[in-house]
């Protein structure tokens, strides 16, 4: 039986959620909160109980509607038996309802027409009445009426699809052949289709394009039908079986999975037995920035000190823990908060069920807690707000609550959604608290899993180990796992040689949302690929053959990602309705600038949707974001780092460097006409450190320099980077090795250089000369 939260119920009724804990206190039923679950037959309770109080003011004042209802359902009744009757009973009403149209009240009249008839000339007054009628009546009148009032209802619910008792009334109905002889020729194509089914046979994953053959219509018909389910799509992208089933149910066709060899079906190898199910643990990751205590907390959590083992106190890898709190299991992933592991946080958030942000009451919102709001909204993770450091001096709780509400978190005490709690690691300070939201955060998500199954997880972190060989940290999700099974996870295969706790011991098995590292891996995994135990080795082996073909084929049909010179034709073909951005800038302001003159760009076939926006340079997370946001990244006076730049050339991110905010707007304005093309290609030609700066008089600033790529070359055009950020773009005018001046100094040595018109180097800056290279078109 399905369960409603509380507020949910009070924002469906339009009253307030202290009416209905009231009213569950008279009924007997105790909750604990307005947050809490309660079940579909005590909700029904609740609506009959605040609902129809309405609606039986209007019908009881007048007797007229009394003696119709009851007249029309002994009529109903009859007909009910006597078949040849059906089509004579409504054809008398529907004259009594004419005479009388002038006399009686309107309510009357659509009461009756609701009931008996169809006609158009009715559609005015019954598209504000029946509906009301229905709710009061319709719920009395399925076991009686079904058949005369559900033909006669369906021009009615193709305009008013609120209506609840006609939806029943069609689903329970099992004939309809009388009424449809009285009803309009229009209707009777829809029950042919309705009854006559063609058979669609789907794979676990399909594309847009394949889908739209096999369901015999376009590839824009399915992105349309996919937009009015709410997901936003391309026509390269992969659907999954369910939401292509979805489509296919929506045009008229049913739908078989076929069988891939390479995946493993448990459910169709085993059958699950529902009194096997049971609740298991949340799986809990802890988000936020740099030194706001993410590691602290799970410390104060599990009573160890983990931050004293890690290196200069920053977490180095991802670790999974299992903390008990009042007989509870909660699984925790600790994930890397400093910028270099972005993309392993990002991975973190995919097994995820709850996400804790850990924002410092002192500090505030950082870049990187805005990065992780984005990368937990892009995994629809619930969000638990953790405001740490409120024993500080200098801590602001409440001003940490207002910039969160204006990122979209808005605490519960002020109306909205999110979970917020205020936490002292150190001190130990609410954390008792912060586990009860949590533990109240997964009974509302109602988390369950069956141990009795085959055993599936996903793998958290892989790694080498020296002593041990491949090593895969794997998070449990069905079933139980026991050493000694034989399994695949990716392309691989192997057997369970041994299974290492959170805590470092040995263990037999692991049941579901427990954290175990395994043994017996022939190769490193890949985070994020799914564990599977098979039957033997025999078949695990036919599996993994399987597998490694169906990645190959996958890494050769993977579509390119969209670009700035083909996004014209992209939109004509229909491929693309939404156009994803991410924004880097070094000024705030330069996003504002930004965002506000490309909402003037929209059109009704494309609109803009900036999924990520922040101050600094490029980094990895960004183009981890972009890659699989399918967006392109955008940057003003910032460079992308060296990983971040790597990174995008083999995921095939197009990134667009400006610093001029004028030019971007242009471009992205041809890129909508389809006028944009590559007319010239950068060319780094080198890249050199400054290590030391000296200061000569009548001379200047002479940068002492390490060429760490490529060469230094006299007269180019060059940038000068501090931090990811562009400071100077002009002319190295001179270049000495040893006291002499020379053209160009290669990579591996030093020299000295200055710049043109700039004085202010600084050590630690990057000096990058490069080249515009013309394309030829």
């Amino acid at each position: 039986m399905g369960k409603i939260r509380i507020n949910k119920l009070a924002l469906e009724l339009n009253i307030q959620n202290d009416q209905i804990l009231d009213a569950l206190e008279e009924k007997g039923h105790t909750v604990k909160n307005y947050m809490s679950s309660i079940d579909e037959a005590i909700a029904d309770e609740i609506r009959e109980l605040f609902a129809p109080k309405p609606t039986t003011k209007k019908v009881s004042p007048k007797a007229t509607k009394k003696v119709t209802t009851k007249k029309t359902s002994q009529k109903v009744k009859k007909t009910t038996k006597e078949k040849p009757s059906k089509t004579k009973a409504p054809k008398v009403k529907t004259k009594a309802a004419k005479k009388t149209t002038k006399k009686s009240t309107t309510t009357v009249k659509t009461a009756k027409v609701a009931k008996t008839t169809g006609k158009p000339s009715t559609k005015d007054k019954a598209n504000k009445e029946p509906v009301k009628v229905a709710k009061k009546l319709g719920l009395k009148i399925v076991k009686h009426e079904e058949k005369p009032t559900e033909t006669k209802k369906k021009p009615i619910t193709t305009k008013d699809k609120p209506a609840i008792s006609p939806k029943k009334l069609v689903k329970k109905e099992p004939e309809q052949k009388p009424p449809t002889e009285l009803s309009e020729p229009e209707q009777l194509p829809t029950e042919v289709k309705e009854e006559s089914f063609e058979i669609a046979q789907l794979p676990e994953n399909i594309m847009i394009r394949d889908l739209a053959e096999k369901l015999s219509c376009s590839p824009n018909d399915v992105i349309k039908e996919l937009m009015g389910l709410g997901v936003m799509t391309t026509i390269n992208q992969s659907l999954s079986f369910e939401v292509a089933s979805k489509v296919a149910d929506q045009r008229g066709f049913e739908v078989e999975l076929i069988k891939d060899k390479s995946a493993i079906d448990f459910e169709e190898e085993e059958k699950e037995n529902p009194e096997d199910i049971s609740p298991r643990p949340p799986v809990v990751t802890i988000m936020g920035h740099v030194d706001h205590g993410k590691t602290s907390l799970l410390d104060a959590i599990r009573k160890t000190n983990l931050t004293n083992t890690e290196a200069g106190g920053i977490t180095q890898h991802i670790g999974a823990y299992r903390a008990k709190i009042k007989d509870q299991f909660i699984t925790f992933l600790d994930t890397p908060g400093h910028e270099a592991f972005t993309a392993m946080r990002a991975r973190g958030a995919q097994v995820t069920d709850i996400v804790i942000l850990v924002v410092a009451a002192d500090d505030g919102i950082k870049p990187q807690t805005k990065e992780a709001i984005d990368h937990a909204h892009a995994g629809n993770v619930p969000i638990v707000v953790a405001i740490n450091k409120i024993d500080k001096p200098g801590a602001k709780p409440e001003e940490v609550k207002k910039q969160l509400g204006e990122m979209g978190l808005l605490p519960e005490d002020w109306g909205g959604q999110t979970m917020f709690t205020g936490v002292s690691a150190l001190q130990g300070t609410g954390i008792d608290h912060l586990l009860e939201l949590i533990l109240l955060q997964a009974e509302i998500m109602e988390l369950k899993a069956n141990p009795a199954l085959r055993p599936q997880g996903v793998v958290i972190e892989s790694k080498l180990d020296k002593g041990r060989g491949p090593i895969a940290t794997v998070i449990v999700q069905k079933g139980t796992l026991i050493v000694g099974q034989p399994f695949v996870v990716g392309p691989y295969f192997g057997k369970v040689r041994a299974l290492i706790n959170d805590n470092g011991d040995k263990t037999p098995k692991a049941t579901p949302s427990t954290p175990v590292e395994i043994v017996g891996i022939p190769e490193v995994p890949q985070p994020g690929d799914k564990f599977y135990v098979v039957e033997d080795e025999r078949k695990a082996r036919q599996y993994s053959e399987t597998r490694l073909k169906k990645r190959r084929e996958v890494q050769l049909a993977e579509s390119a990602k969209v670009t700035m010179e083909d996004l014209h034709d992209q939109i004509a073909e229909g491929k693309i309705k939404v156009l994803n951005l991410v924004i880097k800038a070094d000024t705030q302001g330069s996003i504002a600038a930004v965002q506000e003159a490309f909402s003037k760009l929209e059109t009704e076939e494309i609109r803009f949707k900036i999924i990520h926006d922040g101050v600094g340079g490029i980094t990895e997370s960004d183009i981890l974001l972009s890659s699989a946001s399918n967006a392109i990244t955008i940057g003003f006076n910032v460079r992308p780092t060296d990983k971040a730049d790597e990174l995008a050339t083999r995921e095939k991110i197009d990134v667009r460097l400006y610093s001029v905010i004028y030019e971007a707007i242009e471009d992205m304005k041809k890129a909508l006409e389809g006028l944009l093309a590559p007319k010239f290609k950068e060319l780094i030609i080198g890249r050199a450190e400054v290590r030391e700066v000296f200061n000569l008089p009548k001379i200047g600033s002479i940068a002492g320099c390490h060429v760490s790529q490529g060469k230094m070359e006299r007269n180019l055009e060059t940038r000068l980077i501090r931090d990811s950020v562009v400071v100077y773009q002009g002319k190295i005018i001179s270049i000495r090795r040893f006291k002499e001046d020379v053209k160009e100094v290669q990579q591996g040595y030093e020299c000295g250089l200055s710049l043109e018109n700039f004085q202010d180097i600084k050590q630690g800056d990057v000096v990058e000369p490069f080249v515009l290279e013309e394309i030829q078109t």
